[in-house]
């Protein structure tokens, strides 16, 4: 690799580790602070980890939450940082009937994708528990694509959750969270990246 292409791998980690990933983590906030119940089964997974200590997660812990790896996927599943990416095509592909010729730029759209009812039932509805082993098993290994698929994928996708579960993991373990509002208080905007455009607020109190 050349200076060149190091410095733009850099600057694809630097940007999809900052950017998405904070908006990832914002609406995983909201939901926790929406769905008490799952919030206590994300907070007794982390009391089984760490018990009373308050020691910093090591690779180790982050490979153990289970529970709350599902419930950041079920969070990009329903805000996806990336709502659409474009390819272009270097040979013809044929789908079902349609006839698409080289160098056409299609365009894939994770968050309607994601909200296919034939692949995930009652779409709307936030439940991590679609993402068990026996949940996903028979699930089209592209229907879930929320750092794209293929040669082209994020780069940065496992540094992306391991961030992610050690920041929404630290938090949850000293805060209770409260989001004041309800579900349709969430506004998004499809720009590059998901921008939401209004949130409800949300309350932390610390846990004694």
């Amino acid at each position: 690799m050349t200076d060149s292409d190091i410095r733009e791998e850099v600057d694809t980690f630097l940007f999809e580790g900052h950017d998405t990933s904070s908006t990832a983590m914002t609406m995983a906030f909201i939901q926790l602070g929406l769905h008490q119940d799952i919030q206590d089964n994300v907070r007794e997974e982390l009391y089984l980890i760490f018990g009373n200590s308050d020691r910093e997660a090591t690779m180790a812990d982050l490979k153990s939450m289970t529970y709350l790896d599902r419930v950041i996927k079920e969070t990009i599943r329903l805000y996806p940082s990336v709502p659409g990416v474009t390819r272009k095509l270097r040979q013809h592909l044929q789908i079902r009937e349609y006839q698409i010729p080289p160098q056409s730029v299609v365009a894939v759209i994770p968050y309607l994708l994601h909200r296919e009812e034939k692949h995930f039932p009652n779409p709307s509805t936030f439940d991590p528990d679609r993402f068990l082993p026996e949940n996903s098993i028979n699930r089209h290994p592209y229907a879930f694509i929320p750092f794209s698929a293929g040669p082209r994928n994020c780069i940065g996708q496992k540094f992306a959750m391991h961030q992610m579960k050690t920041i929404i993991s630290t938090v949850i373990r000293k805060m209770k969270i409260e989001t004041l509002g309800s579900q349709d208080d969430i506004k998004i905007g499809a720009q590059l990246i998901l921008r939401p455009e209004s949130l409800p607020d949300i309350k932390l109190t610390k846990i004694k």
